[in-house]
């Protein structure tokens, strides 16, 4: 048996990311700091790229961005008792957002 492999075509691969980069708020006692300064940190998609972030936090929020900063977070190893294993590695997206506006992460 052969298992055919489907080719995923560059428009649907560009509208996957588009639609979702964004997951959620990244919630830390630093990113709970940084909205006074204009920065707002989320946890965001591995595929997500800085132009897919910044359009969507601006569709999403409408707000101007000015500048995404993007961290990988490595996964951590993790003991329990004989049991190792590592915990879920992340990528997270530091939105600067124009001077004198906004975002409500409550909402």
């Amino acid at each position: 048996m052969e298992k055919k492999k489907e080719k995923i075509k560059e428009t649907d691969l560009k509208e996957m990311s588009e639609k979702h980069a964004l997951e959620k708020p990244h919630i830390s006692e630093k990113a709970t700091a940084l909205p006074e300064s204009g920065f707002y940190v989320f946890k965001v998609k591995d595929g997500a790229n800085k132009k897919d972030i910044k359009e969507e936090t601006e569709k999403k929020y409408k707000v101007n961005v000015e500048k995404v900063r993007i961290i990988k977070v490595p996964p951590k190893k993790r003991r329990v008792g004989r049991t190792e294993g590592k915990t879920k590695g992340y990528k997270k997206a530091i939105v600067k957002i124009k001077k004198g506006q906004t975002i409500d992460l409550s909402a």
